[in-house]
């Protein structure tokens, strides 16, 4: 598995190199006006895995409770076992060595930060943002409750506590390290007009049998 690059200092770096383009050009192109404070400060929602960016605000499982069963449970279950073909946010720990495992936060999800940021741009599933901060901490900790990371319901979570948490599969992840253990299979040599290339069927799924039967497959409580 491999840990995300940090994207916002490479955002940080085109900003920069796009700010020095702009103004070594004096002319406006008079299209539009410039972001508001607080225009900029609501996009500006982004929590990063080391906790910088989380919002003021607290909340607890037992308060999480309500919110989720109310919010989420449509989709995702009581108990976070998921509904119909929605995802299942909890279980699944020892699966991911299985042929059919099971990702979800508490058995891959590698910072419990990120299941804030995620919660908060995304869901409820179309009526995204409209959590308040003290309930977007309440469901996190009931998510979390839900994977067996925080035991006490009362365990209150905020800017402080939320990134001292460290997640069952954290250790798991690594560096994307394929420009190394890749770069044998780089051709410079491209070709970019009336490429022929061969292709050969070199088995079938039927044959493999990739898709494993009931018997095979984890048993998940």
């Amino acid at each position: 598995m491999s840990r995300f690059r940090n994207i916002y200092g490479a955002a940080t770096a085109v900003a920069l190199l796009l700010v020095g383009a702009n103004g070594a050009r004096a002319d406006k192109l008079g299209i539009g006006r410039e972001a508001t404070a607080a225009e900029i400060q609501a996009w500006a929602i982004a929590v990063r895995p080391d906790g910088q960016g989380l919002p003021p605000g607290k909340g607890t499982a037992a308060q999480g409770e309500d919110i989720f069963q109310t919010q989420c449970a449509t989709c995702h279950g009581e108990f976070g076992e998921g509904k119909d073909r929605w995802p299942e946010l909890a279980g699944g720990q020892g699966t991911l060595g299985h042929d059919r495992p099971f990702k979800t936060i508490g058995s891959y999800w590698p910072y419990a930060t990120t299941v804030f940021d995620y919660v908060h741009r995304a869901m409820p599933f179309g009526n995204a943002q409209s959590l308040t901060n003290d309930q977007l901490y309440a469901v996190t900790a009931y998510l979390l409750q839900l994977n067996d990371i925080i035991k006490d319901s009362n365990f209150e979570l905020n800017q402080q506590t939320l990134p001292a948490i460290k997640m069952p599969n954290a250790g798991q992840f690594y560096d994307d390290d394929r420009e190394v253990a890749e770069k044998s299979f780089w051709n410079r040599k491209l070709c970019m007009k009336d490429c022929k290339v061969e292709t050969k069927v070199l088995n079938r799924a039927s044959v493999l049998d990739v898709t494993p039967d009931k018997k095979t497959g984890p048993k998940v409580d």
